[in-house]
């Protein structure tokens, strides 16, 4: 039997054995390191020692985690653009307004409850946001109701209130786009490796499973190589119909 840690970089998911393993954390602020290997994305203080860090994105040609955080919420922002315009439509028309006023099925909510802050000054951002994104669906619910039976009072709600949530709304998305960093480090972690007697870190998105296999169910594939020489491939595991390519070895550069 074979343990196997289950981690996601972008949406692939990969899996490697847990005896190499020492310990799983949170990413941190990390050191940087002049003419650094491209591989590497810098230094930590891990148990009165320094140890490198090999980001894991940048060994499979993926983009930073920091620059798709940044998409993410540029496509957070214009949904929310797009759900008080039809709340607009909606209250001047008398149109039925189809969006959701559920404030955690919205992308923006289901983002927000996907998301664990472990630094303060995240927390206190996050914190900022979910209160104003709440306002946000339930006063939009409330003026709906209202247009009903009073059209101009509706409209004030829209005119005013809605709009000034929405910009605070906003702004506190904006807040995270500045602390993007910090951000990052609250959803990524480090897998502590040890290859060879040496022992560095390596980032990745999300730890998603630890699985209890047996060697034979690892099954072999066309991708059953070097990945490049710091990444070697062992095989595939079908979890559940979800193929996970099973490392066998990762190598840090000089």
């Amino acid at each position: 039997m074979t343990d196997l840690i289950v981690f996601s970089v972008g949406e692939n998911k990969y899996a490697i054995r847990i005896e190499n393993i020492q310990r799983i954390i949170q990413s941190v602020t990390l050191t940087s390191i002049p003419n650094s290997h491209k591989f590497i994305d810098g230094i930590m203080s891990y148990e009165e020692s320094v140890i490198k860090i090999m980001s894991f994105r940048k060994m499979i040609n993926l983009p930073s985690y920091r620059d798709e955080l940044e998409a993410l919420f540029v496509k957070l922002k214009a949904g929310h653009g797009a759900w008080v315009d039809a709340l607009k439509v909606s209250i001047t028309t008398g149109s039925k307004f189809t969006k959701t006023f559920n404030p955690h099925m919205c992308e923006l909510g289901k983002w927000i409850d996907s998301f664990t802050a472990y630094d303060d000054r995240v927390s206190e951002v996050l914190h900022e946001l979910v209160n104003f994104h709440k306002q946000l669906h339930t006063r939009g619910g409330e003026a709906c109701e209202i247009r009903e039976h009073d059209v101009d009072e509706a409209t004030r709600i829209l005119n005013i209130d809605i709009n000034d949530i929405y910009n605070h709304t906003m702004g506190a998305l904006d807040t995270f786009v500045l602390e993007l960093d910090l951000v990052a480090n609250s959803l990524q972690k480090l897998l502590i490796y040890e290859n060879k007697d040496k022992i560095f870190a390596i980032k990745v998105d999300t730890i998603e499973d630890i699985a209890h296999i047996e060697e034979s169910d690892i099954m072999s594939s066309e991708n059953e190589e070097k990945e490049n020489e710091y990444l070697e491939l062992d095989g595939v595991l079908d979890m559940n119909g979800v193929l996970i390519n099973v490392i066998k070895t990762v190598n840090l550069p000089k």
